[in-house]
C-alpha cells in the first residue's frame, strides 16, 4: 500500500514516537503482533490461501476474528485481498512485499523456537 500512512509520514521525515498511543506505527505493531495477526503473516510466508485455507491453518481462530485481523493487515497494507466474482464469491489472501519484510523476522522467531523445542511424544 504505496499511499499508506507509514510511507507518508516517513517519506516527510518525521520520526515516529512509538510510545505515544496516536503513532500509526505502534497501531499496525499492535496488529501485527496480536495473537492472531502473528499466525496470518506466517501462515502466509509460503503461498497466497484463501479465507477457509486460512482459518483451517489456524487452529482456535474463529471466522469472526480472522476477518478483523485479515482487515486490519489489509488496511496496513501487510496483506493484500482478491476477489473473484463467483458465486459464492472467492477470496484469496497474500502477503505485500511490506508483508513480506514484517513477517519475516516473525518467521524466524518461530523456526527458532520449534527448532529448540524437545521433540513432542506422541501417545
Amino acid at each position: 500500500m504505496v499511499g499508506s500512512v507509514q510511507h507518508r509520514q516517513a517519506a516527510a521525515g518525521k520520526p515516529y514516537d512509538v510510545f505515544h498511543t496516536d503513532c500509526p506505527a505502534r497501531d499496525m505493531v499492535d496488529h501485527v503482533t496480536s495473537r492472531w495477526g502473528v499466525w496470518v503473516l506466517i501462515s502466509l510466508r509460503s503461498n497466497d490461501l484463501r479465507f477457509y485455507e486460512l482459518r483451517e491453518s489456524i487452529q482456535g481462530i474463529s471466522e469472526k476474528m480472522l476477518a478483523q485481523t485479515l482487515r486490519a493487515l489489509v488496511q496496513d497494507g501487510l496483506v493484500w485481498r482478491e476477489v473473484e466474482p463467483t458465486t459464492p464469491p472467492q477470496v484469496t489472501y497474500g502477503l505485500t512485499e511490506f508483508g513480506r519484510d514484517v513477517g519475516e523476522p516473525l518467521t524466524e522467531l518461530f523456526d527458532r523456537i520449534t527448532l529448540r523445542l524437545s521433540p513432542r511424544s506422541t501417545g
